[in-house]
């Protein structure tokens, strides 16, 4: 498969950069063609500008949206590895989908409601965060930290088989720990 890698994180050094690493190098063993798209490290402008929005109504699709969307539709399933903020995604990140994720290519309306558009074959969004599972449990908040996304973003768009993994407390996990996630998400790439 065609794979693309959306990577939102600004410090390569990061735990967050260590499973795009091994993600990749399960993805590459398994023969899978891959497209790293890490936001940071280009640049990315998240945001939509009037302009920008103006030339969506009237159905044109601005310049730096088509280079991003070429890049979406070459791909035949999707990953996500990205920090949980403030209950979220990066700002970084929900640009991307605000800019990409347009009406006519990854959504429609009809009559009958929203339709999704997108024929990937499926997502995978893995996601750091810095609080404990018991935390999040505690404050009822598990369902905001992969929603947005997965069912929010993805499977509204049409994607059906969108899956998640998060890694909790990981400031304080043991090396040990950290081993053990990076070899199951170098199986996860694997296995894709």
């Amino acid at each position: 498969m065609n794979v693309l890698i959306v990577f939102t994180h600004p410090n390569p050094a990061s735990f967050n950069h260590a499973l795009l690493e091994r993600v990749s190098a399960g993805l590459k063993e398994a023969g899978h063609s891959i497209k790293i798209k890490d936001l940071y490290q280009e640049n990315f402008d998240p945001i939509l500008s009037a302009s920008d929005l103006d030339q969506l109504h009237k159905g044109e699709i601005p310049s730096k949206i088509a280079k991003e969307q070429e890049q979406l539709l070459w791909a035949d399933s999707l990953i996500f590895i990205y920090p949980l903020w403030w209950f979220g995604r990066p700002a970084m990140l929900k640009g991307w989908f605000d800019l990409v994720l347009t009406n006519g290519l990854a959504f429609e309306y009809s009559s009958d409601g929203v339709k999704g558009l997108l024929k990937h074959k499926r997502a995978l969004v893995l996601i750091t965060a810095g609080g404990s599972r018991k935390y999040f449990e505690d404050t009822d908040a598990l369902q905001l930290i992969h929603r947005p996304t997965t069912d929010g973003t993805l499977s509204f768009c049409g994607i059906k088989d969108v899956s998640h993994e998060i890694y909790y407390d990981i400031a304080n996990i043991s090396n040990e720990e950290r081993i053990e996630i990076l070899d199951n998400v170098e199986e996860m790439g694997r296995t894709f």
